[in-house]
Formats: C-alpha cells, structure tokens, sequence
C-alpha cells in the first residue's frame, strides 16, 4: 500500500485535502491510504520515519517558521523515489521547486472549494504514473514528439501508417493518432512478431485485425481500414495457417 502525507498548519484545509484523498481512493479503490495530516514540518518527519515511495501534499509556508521547501528537500533526502505535490496560496513560487531541486509532481494554488478536486485530480495523475512506471518496458512503445517523449503500451497500438511527410509515421490507437519521424521497415524488425505487413503502407497489430477482405484488398483492424496488398495477403495466410 502506498502512504499519503499531508503537511499544512491550517486545519480546514488539512480536513479538506484528507476528505479529498480519501474519497478519491475509496472511490477509484486505489491500494492507498492517507496515514498522516500533519499541522507542522516536525509533525510530519516524526511520522515518515522510513517511507518508500511515498505521496506528499505539502504546504509552502508553514506558520510554525517552517519551509515546505526545506521540507520537501528533506524528504527527497529520506524517500528518493517519493512523490512531491505543493499547495499554496501563492501562484508565483513554483520556480522555487527548480531551484531546490526537488522535482515536484504538480504545484496546487489553493482556491478555495476548488482545492479538493484538484487534489483529487492530481492524485490520479500520480496513479497513472505509478502504473505507468511498474508496466515492463518490453510492453512499451517509446517515441518522441518534439521535445517531449511518449510511452504507448503495445496493447493500446491498432497500427503505423506511413504518413504523407517523408520519414513520419502515424501511430494509431483508438482514440489518437501520433505524428513522429520514423520507418515502417525499421518498426516491423524491431516490434516483430505481433505486428504484420499488410500492405507497405501499413503495419498491422496481429491481435487487433477484425476482417480480412482477400477480394476487395482491404483488412479493417481496430475499426479502420487498411490496404491490404498481394504481399500481405500471403504473409496473413502464412500466420493465420491459410484460415482467412
């Protein structure tokens, strides 16, 4: 189970973030639990003592004279892989995580009401990434779009397409498509066996291929449809065992 900690010297807002977890988890059924809502600095490293992997909502500016900065570095210090979410009535310090170096999940300015569901909704972000980060990289597909790099599971791929620019291609799933610089001969070495060829313009995800339409050239994979040419026909009945 993974442990929540909550650090602010407000009360109210202590109540507010720890009702907000706590319903998100039970809700969403996460194996989580918010085992500490802490009014100072002190309160909270008393109870931390030796947490692996722990979440943390953390006041800025704590009344006590402590710096939930300081604190966080702290932390870091004693839960190296821990999570680090700030809350703070004051929108402008965020660079201040930078400077510390505490590489910080999110950075929360309360507002009010507001506070809770976006706590709430901070909290399933850092759910999708702990799930992200436990999955084997072997079932990841990693590709990069600008500066940024995506990991698509394997499971969620329908199929690459060669896109129209020279040396993309499109990566569809069945809500997206993704734009990037790559080779279809080069995907089809590298994922090998659970994608096919069906046309040179396609490369199928075996699992995915709804129908095969050997007369009209066509394979509908995923509900889209893809050429289908003489080469891929026979690699699909070579696969298939000639049951198409």
């Amino acid at each position: 189970m993974i442990s929540i900690y909550i650090c602010d010297d407000e009360e109210s807002v202590r109540h507010q973030l720890k009702t907000a977890l706590e319903w998100k988890i039970f809700i969403e059924n996460y194996d989580m639990s918010v085992v500490c809502a802490a009014s100072t600095a002190q309160e909270l490293l008393d109870t931390v003592q030796d947490s692996r992997r722990g979440i943390y909502f953390l006041d800025v500016d704590l009344k006590d004279g402590g710096d939930g900065f300081i604190l966080g570095r702290e932390l870091r210090r004693r839960d190296p892989h821990g999570t680090l979410v700030y809350i703070t009535s004051y929108g402008d310090l965020a660079w201040k995580t930078f400077q510390y170096h505490l590489e910080a999940f999110d950075y929360i300015v309360k507002e009010g009401d507001q506070t809770g569901p976006a706590v709430a909704r901070c909290l399933e972000a850092v759910y999708a990434r702990l799930l992200d980060e436990r999955r084997d990289p072997a079932e990841m597909f990693s590709l990069r779009i600008g500066d940024e790099t995506r990991h698509i599971p394997l499971s969620d791929i329908l199929l690459f397409e060669a896109a129209p620019k020279a040396h993309h291609v499109y990566l569809h799933t069945a809500d997206s498509r993704l734009d990037f610089v790559g080779s279809l001969n080069e995907l089809e070495k590298e994922l090998g066996r659970r994608f096919i060829r069906v046309h040179r313009a396609y490369l199928a995800a075996w699992d995915k291929i709804e129908v095969v339409d050997g007369k009209g050239n066509q394979v509908r994979v995923g509900g889209r449809t893809c050429l289908l040419s003489r080469t891929g026909k026979a690699e699909l009945k070579k696969k298939s065992g000639g049951s198409f």
